[in-house]
C-alpha cells in the first residue's frame, strides 16, 4: 500500500506555476560543502529508500545531489500500484519538476558546476533522456539506467548532453533489441557522445532492495563505478 516517502527535505520553485508552483525533493550535499550538480530520478516506486540513498552515495563521492519527488510524498512497493502511480505522471509535469530541478542546481550556492548531470533509473531513465532532450546545453551528461516509461522521448535532437546509458540483456520491460534500437537513435539525432553497456542481467539490476528479485550487486557496482567516473568527467 503507498505510504507517505520520509526524504523530502528542500522545495524549489517550478516553471509555468500556474498548477503546482513548488516542487519537492532530497537533497545531499558533499563532505567538502560543494561540488558539481547531479540530478536523481526514481523509478516508479517514489522517492524510496533506495533512491535516498543513491543520492547520498552521489553526495558522498562529491556531487550535489538532488531527487526530486515527481509523485508528492507518495511511495510504494507493490507492483501493480507503482504502474498506477507512474500512470497518473504525465510526462510533461515531471519533465517541468525535473526543470525545476535543474534551475535550482544552477542557482544553488554550493553548486560548483555551470552545468547540471542526470542519472535515473527505468521510469526514471526515460526521464533522464527527456530532461537532456528538452533542456538543451543545461544537461552536460545524461545517465539512464533501463530508461522506460511515458517521458522515453521520440526524437533526441534535442540532446546536447554526453549520453551513458546501462542496460540488460535480460530485460522483460525493455528488450535489449529496443535498447540498442534507442542507443542507434540518440547517437543519429543529437550527434552527441554516446555509450551505451549491456549487462547480462534483468530489469532493475542496480536496485538493491531487490523488489522484483533482478538485483545483481555484481553487476551493479561495475554501473555504479562507470557512471560516477562518467559524471566526474562530463559535468562541469
Amino acid at each position: 500500500m503507498a505510504e507517505k516517502t520520509p526524504h523530502q527535505n528542500i522545495t524549489f520553485p517550478l516553471p509555468e506555476a500556474d498548477v503546482t508552483d513548488t516542487g519537492h525533493g532530497y537533497l545531499a550535499t558533499p563532505p567538502s560543502g560543494s561540488g558539481p550538480a547531479v540530478i536523481v530520478i526514481q523509478e516508479w516506486w517514489g522517492l524510496t529508500d533506495h533512491i535516498k540513498e543513491v543520492t547520498d552515495r552521489l553526495a558522498a563521492a562529491g556531487f550535489v545531489a538532488l531527487a526530486p519527488d515527481l509523485y508528492g510524498g507518495w511511495i510504494t512497493h507493490d507492483g501493480d500500484e507503482a504502474g498506477e502511480m507512474m500512470s497518473k505522471l504525465p510526462a510533461e509535469e515531471g519533465a517541468r519538476q525535473l526543470a525545476g530541478a535543474a534551475d535550482f542546481l544552477l542557482a544553488h550556492e554550493d553548486v560548483t558546476s555551470s552545468t547540471v548531470g542526470a542519472i535515473g533509473f527505468c521510469m526514471g531513465g526515460g526521464f533522464v533522456l527527456a530532461l537532456a532532450a528538452q533542456q538543451g546545453e543545461k544537461i552536460s551528461a545524461a545517465v539512464p539506467f533501463y530508461g522506460v516509461g511515458q517521458a522515453v522521448p521520440e526524437t533526441y535532437t534535442g540532446v546536447r548532453a554526453a549520453v551513458q546509458g546501462h542496460y540488460a540483456t535480460q530485460d522483460q520491460m525493455y528488450p535489449e533489441d529496443q535498447a540498442r534500437a534507442q542507443e542507434a537513435q540518440i547517437r543519429e539525432e543529437s550527434g552527441a557522445e554516446v555509450e551505451f553497456f549491456y549487462y547480462e542481467a534483468g530489469h532493475a539490476f542496480h536496485n538493491d532492495e531487490n523488489l522484483i528479485g533482478t538485483y545483481d550487486p555484481e553487476k551493479a557496482a561495475l554501473a555504479w563505478e562507470r557512471s560516477l567516473d562518467f559524471l566526474r568527467k562530463k559535468v562541469v
